[in-house]
């Protein structure tokens, strides 16, 4: 499909849901990641001199020049606020679980912990055979220790929910602004390849507003190279990250690769990774599951 035509597509879009529905209701979550960057040119595009706050969760544990990108970007733009995490993100994860695999693995390993039972869903997803065994929807071999008592690591997914969703309902009750615009593509995978531009609440009214849900790597690529857009320093030379979000988060395809150029371009970031996330990653390593196997660290 032309170019253009998935732009005037996309703008289309936004123009008729954000009209539908009411540009006061909505708001951007904006990471300061490409995807949130491309979003926050489209909607100027799309509707131009609107007033949709772009909301930035800081964590705590994002890049330190995405928080610079951000910053440098609210000092020209109102309309981008940051919202600061106010929990202690070590105890939050000592108290709640670490994050392993997948927010899908890890949410069935937690409710096991929790449960110390291994509801249905549960062992088909732990006892996989056939066609189903070695399917992304089946628990890896090297993984399936985790629904037993030996594992001694605490795991949950509430990581993000605590971290970034808390805050941004917090905001969203405060602002009353209810809908939310993200950045999420289809072409990342996992659930997101099921999503809906538009997604609704067991009331009916929409919740949240995905205008790129349908936009693959080549018209992203093309949009930011035509329009010149300006992203995080991260996303070139010499970092060429793909994508950002929290650092060093143990759910990265890309874990030991992101770590590879942070230890050479950012070490001291790279430290605090390898201490935040120490119990996963030392099991990553143990299993030499996205991790080297017994990588040898000399970091300290």
């Amino acid at each position: 499909m032309d170019n253009e035509f998935i732009l005037f597509d996309r703008l289309e879009v936004i123009r008729k849901t954000i009209r539908e529905y009411g540009e006061e209701n909505f708001f951007l979550s904006f990471s300061g990641g490409k995807d949130s960057t491309v979003i926050h040119h489209l909607l100027d595009m799309a509707i131009p001199e609107n007033r949709i706050p772009r909301v930035f969760i800081n964590t705590g544990i994002e890049y330190v020049d995405i928080v610079k990108f951000v910053r440098g970007l609210a000092r020209k733009d109102d309309r981008i606020e940051i919202v600061n995490n106010t929990r202690n993100i070590k105890e939050t994860l000592e108290k709640d679980g670490y994050p392993f695999k997948s927010k899908a693995h890890a949410k069935k390993v937690h409710e096991y912990q929790v449960t110390h039972y291994l509801a249905e869903y549960l062992r088909r997803y732990v006892e996989a055979d056939g066609d189903f065994k070695n399917s992304k929807f089946a628990c890896p071999d090297i993984l399936k220790y985790q629904f037993t008592e030996s594992c001694s690591l605490k795991i949950s997914h509430l990581c993000c929910d605590r971290l970034k969703k808390e805050p941004s309902h917090k905001w969203q009750k405060k602002s009353g602004r209810t809908i939310t615009i993200t950045g999420m593509r289809g072409q990342e995978g996992g659930a997101r390849a099921q999503i809906g531009c538009i997604i609704t609440g067991k009331d009916g009214k929409i919740k949240k507003f995905h205008p790129l849900i349908k936009v693959n790597d080549e018209w992203e690529h093309w949009f930011i190279e035509k329009y010149e857009i300006e992203l995080c320093k991260l996303y070139y030379e010499p970092y060429n990250f793909d994508r950002t979000g929290c650092k060093g988060c143990p759910f990265a395809l890309t874990l030991q690769a992101d770590l590879e150029t942070m230890e050479k371009y950012l070490p001291n970031e790279r430290k605090q990774c390898e201490i935040l996330w120490k119990p996963v990653y030392d099991e990553y390593r143990r299993l030499g599951y996205r991790l080297k196997k017994d990588e040898q660290l000399k970091l300290f």
